[in-house]
């Protein structure tokens, strides 16, 4: 299938490329490389560099690739941004959305998956929860995650598009951008890797559900390629598993200096140090991937420490 992949050149988008190619299908990306990078993307797989707010070029792409399917990842990522900036989030989030959505639907796309967000639209919960939790969106981000899942839905039964929404829990790996505000393990590992102190906002305690990026690009093919009888269907991706920060950050040290006595560098990992509390952030966040499992036969593989320890490599090798 010709397949469509917004944020392609970004940290999940091009795991999803690599999945899509090794499954016989050809994708095109979409991607305005501001955080994305075109080293991501296997040579050969065409990059149109076009921001998703831009109706007209995004309308011209979708007239020259005719995709079948649409796998949408462009989005702004950051809860703490979209908490000082709420008009950025939804001009991307919701806007931009709306473009891919409609662009998608006349082109005659037959199905479209999208990157929601399990680890924001359920609020605070302390154990794994599944698709029928009541949403409670704390943030501007998590707001515009769920109100893309009613346009979905809308265009779903109104255009007749089947829609996969994935709720993705915390998504970390290799390729992640450590330079903004989300991704915290892509942010300790630079830090951690370059003997630079790592700051772990307010007291740490905050536990999230990590699951590892090549995971995560396996469930979007599923969802893609799996035969379903809903025209709108949720599903959680994630672990169930839940990891304060601090337990978090004591990983990436661990294998971090694991790394460094590995390779006899004279670098020296310091401890973390306490910041400021970081508007937005959840106290707890768990999702269920039980309906994933029944439904796309997808289960996570990754477990967290070996995945910490494979980013870690990954980092230090772009280091």
């Amino acid at each position: 299938m010709r397949v469509i992949v917004s944020g392609g050149a970004g940290f999940i988008g091009s795991h999803i490329v690599d999945a899509l190619l090794a499954k016989g299908h050809t994708p095109f990306v979409v991607d305005n490389l501001v955080s994305g990078s075109p080293q991501n993307v296997p040579t050969g797989v065409p990059i149109f560099e076009v921001d998703i707010c831009d109706g007209n070029k995004l309308a011209s792409v979708f007239d020259d690739v005719r995709p079948d399917w649409v796998c949408h990842q462009a989005a702004q990522m950051s809860v703490s941004r979209s908490m000082r900036e709420p008009l950025f989030d939804a001009e991307n989030n919701v806007i931009g959305l709306l473009n891919v959505f409609d662009n998608a639907a006349r082109v005659g796309v037959k199905r479209i998956v999208f990157a929601s967000s399990g680890g924001v639209l359920y609020g605070d919960v302390t154990t794994p929860v599944g698709e029928d939790f009541p949403k409670k969106p704390m943030s501007p981000y998590g707001i515009s995650k769920w109100v893309g899942e009613q346009y979905l839905e809308f265009y779903a039964r109104e255009r007749s598009i089947q829609g996969v929404a994935l709720r993705y829990s915390n998504v970390y790996g290799p390729r992640q951008n450590p330079h903004g505000e989300a991704g915290v393990v892509a942010i300790f590992c630079k830090a951690m890797l370059a003997g630079q102190v790592a700051t772990i906002n307010g007291d740490g305690r905050y536990i999230r559900d990590y699951v590892y990026g090549m995971d995560v690009a396996r469930a979007n093919v599923s969802a893609l390629e799996t035969t379903l009888t809903s025209s709108f269907t949720a599903v959680n991706i994630g672990t169930g598993y839940g990891a304060d920060v601090n337990e978090l950050a004591s990983l990436i040290s661990g294998s971090v200096q694991d790394h460094l006595r590995t390779t006899k560098s004279v670098i020296q990992v310091p401890p973390c140090r306490h910041g400021e509390a970081r508007a937005g952030d959840l106290r707890s966040n768990l999702i269920s991937p039980a309906l994933a499992g029944n439904l796309l036969n997808w289960i996570p593989t990754m477990k967290l420490a070996d995945g910490i320890r494979e980013t870690v490599q990954w980092f230090a090798q772009k280091s």
